[in-house]
Formats: structure tokens, C-alpha cells, sequence
């Protein structure tokens, strides 16, 4: 049997420390270290080991591919992404609870699936019930189902599933590759051969370094909803953040109509640009002269 060990992890840098301390001594963070349970193998596989079978090549031999991007016609989506999702990159997705992450996704797999815009403009129509998986740690089938009708979505676009094992979502995305997979959220997953609860510094880290791997080495999109702190930022160390290729943020106020999606990171776009979406009965409508919108909700003589 794996021997644990007790270590503190701190949630901004990722440093170790084997008991607690007010304040991180790697990034002067105070109150940031957490406590995490670890398994033997999982301190043995993070320590550094020379490379074995090295290859360097010079920029000139690197063959370069050209990949499209999966466009999914929610132009405001399309732009903070710099143009569409692109194949094997992974995505994180943060904001406040209820502010509409998962029903964001859910639109924008059902329109990848279509290879179509979202209801209301005209698209291929063309459906491939395995182009799209979304899989729910947090949400039972009927329940995603129940969503999915409200939003007038695609009864046969997206691939569904609720599952909490990272194993075995990757082993059953490996035996027939989609082209997104979503995971609603990183919190939720784990990888039971560690031993710590979901949502543990350690699980998120490892749990998105094996999705991350197996984005790069499939060529499949992983788009993956984090959680965030009292303080506006994804819960989990910054090194997830750093892991990913682009980092999005759905804002807005619960009580108010109007989310922006704002774009932090992205290894192939820029971070400047800011969709804008409204919430309504049937889910994020775009809103396509927000300027307009908002003058209009400008009090006369204010």
C-alpha cells in the first residue's frame, strides 16, 4: 500500500512546505498555504530526472501545420478566443457560481456539434453525435437534460455524460477521440490514485496535467470550468492558470442581465478583446451593439 505523507501547499505558487506558516516564504503570500495529502508515487513522479533521448531540431526542419479553428458561430465567444477554439488547446473557463458558466458551454457544444451558429441564424445543420462530449462532475443527467431543453438545444448534438473519474473519462475519450471535450468543473474530477479529497490542491494539479497531456497528445480541445475564491480568482494554485493555453472569465452580476467574457490568457489571440452577452429565458444571447445596450440603461439627466 502507497505511504501519504501531510504537506501545505500554497495556493498562489505551488510551494511546499511540510507544516503550516502564515505566509508563504516562495511568493510572500500570507495565509495561502493549504494542507493536501499525497501519495509516495506522487512525490516520487514530481521529482526532476534527467532526460533520456533528447531531440533538438532547429526552427527551420520544424514541419508547421496548419490546424482550423472550431468556430461556434457565438461570434462574441469566437472573438475572446481569437478566432475559434483551437484543436488540442486547453481552455479554463472561470466565474462566479451561478453567473452562467455551464450554460455558456452547453451552448457552445451544442453549436461546435452542429457546425452551426446558436438558434436564430442559419447554419450547416450537420450533426455528429461524437464531435462533442460534455461531461458534469456536479450534475446528474436528467438534470443537464432538463437545461438542455430550456435552451432549445439540439436533442442529438452533445455527447453527455456525469462523471467524476479522470481516468475514465480520458480512457474512453482516447478509444474514440472527440473533437471538444468539456469537463463541468475541474473541481469536481479525480484521480483516484491519490489521496486527497476532489478539489484538493494536489487533484487539481494532477487532474489537469493528465487532461492536459491528453489534449496535446490527441489533438482533441479540452475546455475545462473552474470554480473561484472570495476573491474573484480560480480556486486552485496559479499553476493552472499557467498549465493551460488560455484563461476566460464569465463576470457579471446575478442580480443584473448583462455577462461579460473576458479573456486573461490566450497563447493564440489576443487578451484585449471582451464579449458580451445578456442573460435570458433561453439562455446567453449575444449582444451585438453593446454600447447601445448599456446607453440605454443610462438614467435621463444622470
Amino acid at each position: 500500500m502507497a505511504k501519504t505523507r501531510t504537506v501545505f501547499v500554497c495556493q498562489a505558487c505551488s510551494a511546499r512546505f511540510p507544516r503550516w506558516m502564515g505566509q508563504c516564504t516562495t511568493c510572500g503570500q500570507w495565509n495561502s498555504l493549504q494542507e493536501a495529502v499525497e501519495s509516495r508515487s506522487v512525490a516520487q513522479r514530481e521529482r526532476p530526472r534527467l532526460a533520456a533521448g533528447l531531440t533538438l531540431r532547429k526552427v527551420g526542419d520544424i514541419e508547421l501545420e496548419e490546424y482550423p479553428r472550431l468556430k461556434a458561430g457565438v461570434s462574441e465567444w469566437d472573438r475572446v478566443l481569437g478566432g475559434g477554439i483551437v484543436p488540442g488547446s486547453v481552455v479554463l473557463v472561470g466565474g462566479d457560481p451561478g453567473v452562467g458558466k455551464s450554460t455558456l458551454l452547453l451552448q457552445v457544444a451544442d453549436a461546435v456539434a452542429r457546425g452551426a451558429a446558436p438558434p436564430g441564424r442559419q447554419g450547416s445543420g450537420a450533426v455528429d453525435r461524437d464531435r462533442v462530449w460534455y461531461i458534469s462532475g456536479e450534475e446528474s443527467l436528467p438534470q443537464i437534460g432538463l437545461r438542455a431543453r430550456r435552451l432549445g438545444l439540439d436533442p442529438n448534438a452533445v455527447s453527455l455524460s456525469s462523471a467524476t473519474d479522470v481516468h475514465s473519462i480520458i480512457e474512453a475519450a482516447d478509444e474514440n477521440p472527440p473533437e471538444v471535450l468539456i469537463v463541468d468543473s475541474i473541481q469536481s474530477v479525480y484521480d483516484p490514485a491519490i489521496d486527497s479529497t476532489p478539489g484538493s490542491v494536489t487533484q487539481l494539479r494532477e487532474c489537469t496535467l493528465r487532461l492536459h497531456q491528453f489534449a496535446k497528445e490527441r489533438h482533441v480541445a479540452v475546455l475545462l470550468v473552474g470554480h473561484v475564491t472570495k476573491e474573484g480568482v480560480i480556486a486552485g494554485p496559479k499553476t493552472l492558470e499557467h498549465m493551460v493555453d488560455a484563461v476566460l472569465y464569465l463576470e457579471g452580476e446575478r442580480l443584473q442581465a448583462y455577462r461579460l467574457l473576458r479573456s486573461v490568457k490566450n497563447r493564440f489571440g489576443a487578451t484585449s478583446e471582451v464579449g458580451v452577452f445578456e442573460m435570458q429565458d433561453r439562455g446567453l444571447a449575444e449582444v451585438p451593439n453593446p454600447s447601445a445596450a448599456f446607453l440605454s440603461d443610462r438614467v435621463e439627466g444622470g
